[in-house]
C-alpha cells in the first residue's frame, strides 16, 4: 500500500500539556520494546512505575528492536503491547498491520497531548511522538584550534580539510568517525548524504529506484573520503562505538545522533578535557547544497494490533505515563522533547540547527526500508575499493528491485 497522507507538524515548538496525575491504572500487561538510550530508558522508567494493583510492566530496551519487532508483533497475542516507533520502523510496522489506530485513546487519555504529537497517517492517528532526534556534527574545539583551524566545519569540504590538519599535525592519525557499521548505520549515512543533494530517491510517483545518477555517485565519493580518515575497523562503528571512542579522546570531528548529546556532555565516562571542548552543531552541508545533509527523525509511542483491549488501553496510559511533563523536567539534557517542560539545552544544539537549516524528515515511504536495506548490503564493495560506485548503485537498484517485486511494490 501507499501510505498517501503523513502529518507531523510543529516539532520544535513547545508544546501545551499538563503532566498526567498517577497512572490510573487498574489492570492489564503492559509490555514495552525499543531501542536503548537515555531518552527512552527514562520514558521507559517512568511508565514501569505504573505497576502494582493488578498491572503488570515489562520492557526490552535493545538495540537489536529492528530485527525482532515484526515477529515480535506478528504473534497473536503479540509479544509486546508497545514498540517505540521512529519514521522508518512506524511504516514496517504498519505494512503488516502490527499497529492500530489510536484516535479513541487519545480522546479518552491524551488530553496532555497537543496536535504537533499525533503521528497521522490517511487521517489516523497511528503513533505519538515525543522527541525529535538527527544526525549532526560534534566537534572538538581544542583539537580543531591546535591544528589551527579556525572555525567549526559548516561543511563536509570543511571536515576534510580540518581533518588533513588534523593529521598532519600529528594530533590524530584517525580524527573522523561516522556510524559506518555495515548494514543500518551504513545506508543511513548514504541517505543523509544524499538527501544533502536535495534529490530524491525514487522517480516521481513511483516505487523505482533513482539513485544510481551523479548525486549517488557523488554520495558515495564524500563517504570514502570521509573514511579515508577513520579507523580501519569503520564497518563495525555504530552510535555505542563512536561514542565509546569520542568519550576516550579519540575523534575530533564525528556525525552521531542528537540524542547521544547528553551522555557525551555529562561527566562520566570521558574526561574533563573532551567534555569542555566539545561542541554540538548542526549537520553539515555539502556539493553547494543548501540543505544539511542528516534526516530529522521523531521517536513516538504504537500498540500493537494483536493484543487485548484492555492491554491496549492500559499500555497507552502507562506510556502517557512515560512522557509526561515531569519526566521531561527531570530528563531535560537527554532529548529534544517535543513535550511541555522542555528547555533546550547546549546537547540540543545540534539537532535544533540542523532543524533550523532545513533537514528534512527521513521519508516515510512504505518501500524506502527495502532501499534502506539493499543500501547497508551493496556499497561496501566500493568504500573497500573493490568495485566502482556506479557499479555498487547498480547493484543496489537490483536489489531493492527484487524486493520491491517481492513486497508488491512493483510490477
Amino acid at each position: 500500500m501507499f501510505l498517501k497522507t503523513i502529518t507531523f507538524a510543529g516539532a520544535f515548538a513547545l508544546l501545551g500539556s499538563t503532566a498526567i496525575a498517577g497512572c490510573g491504572i487498574s489492570s492489564g500487561n503492559v509490555s514495552i520494546l525499543s531501542n536503548d538510550f537515555p531518552a527512552i530508558q527514562a520514558v521507559t522508567s517512568a511508565a514501569a512505575t505504573c505497576a502494582g494493583d493488578g498491572v503488570t510492566v515489562e520492557t526490552n530496551l535493545t538495540k537489536d528492536h529492528k530485527d525482532i519487532m515484526v515477529a515480535a508483533l506478528t504473534a497473536n497475542p503479540a509479544q509486546y503491547s508497545s514498540v517505540i516507533v521512529s519514521n522508518s520502523t512506524l511504516v514496517t510496522l504498519m505494512n503488516d498491520g502490527l499497529v492500530r489506530p489510536l484516535d479513541e485513546m487519545v480522546t479518552k487519555h491524551g488530553a496532555a497531548l497537543s496536535k504537533s504529537q499525533l503521528i497521522t497517517v490517511n487521517g489516523k492517528v497511528m503513533a505519538v511522538a515525543f522527541m525529535a532526534n538527527a544526525q549532526h556534527l560534534f566537534s572538538r574545539t581544542d583539537v580543531l584550534e591546535a591544528a589551527g583551524v579556525g572555525t567549526i566545519p559548516a561543511t563536509y569540504e570543511d571536515v576534510l580539510a580540518a581533518a588533513e590538519k588534523i593529521r598532519a599535525a600529528g594530533l590524530m592519525e584517525y580524527p573522523v568517525a561516522l556510524n559506518t557499521k555495515a548494514g543500518w548505520n551504513l545506508a543511513e549515512e548514504f541517505v543523509n548524504m544524499y538527501m544533502g543533494t536535495g534529490a530524491d530517491f525514487f522517480k516521481s510517483g513511483t516505487a523505482e529506484a533513482a539513485v544510481n545518477n551523479e548525486n549517488g555517485v557523488a554520495t558515495l565519493e564524500m563517504l570514502k573520503s570521509l573514511v579515508a580518515y577513520s579507523n580501519p575497523d569503520y564497518l563495525t562503528y555504530d552510535s555505542n562505538a563512536t561514542q565509546a571512542e569520542w568519550e576516550a579522546g579519540n575523534l575530533a570531528l564525528a556525525t552521531m545522533w542528537g540524542s547521544r548529546g547528553s551522555a557525551v556532555l555529562d561527566d562520566e565516562g570521558s574526561t574533563a578535557e573532551v567534555v569542555a571542548g566539545t561542541v554540538l552543531s548542526a549537520a553539515p552541508t555539502w556539493g553547494n547544497g543548501a540543505r544539511p545533509a542528516s534526516t530529522l527523525w521523531w521517536d513516538g509511542i504504537a500498540i500493537s494490533t494483536n493484543v487485548s483491549d484492555a492491554d491496549a488501553e492500559a499500555t497507552f496510559v502507562a506510556m502517557m505515563n512515560g512522557i509526561s511533563s515531569d519526566v521531561v523536567k527531570a530528563n531535560n539534557d537527554a532529548a529534544v522533547w517535543l513535550v511541555d517542560g522542555y528547555m533546550p539545552s547546549p546537547a540540543s544544539a545540534g539537532v535544533s540547527g540542523t532543524a533550523v537549516g532545513g533537514a528534512a524528515p527521513y521519508p516515510m515511504l512504505p518501500f524506502m526500508g527495502a532501499l534502506h536495506t539493499a543500501l547497508g548490503a551493496e556499497i561496501t564493495d566500493f568504500l573497500q575499493g573493490s568495485e566502482s560506485a556506479e557499479q555498487a548503485l547498480a547493484d543496489v537498484e537490483a536489489a531493492y528491485t527484487a524486493a520491491a517485486k517481492e513486497q508488491g511494490y512493483l510490477n
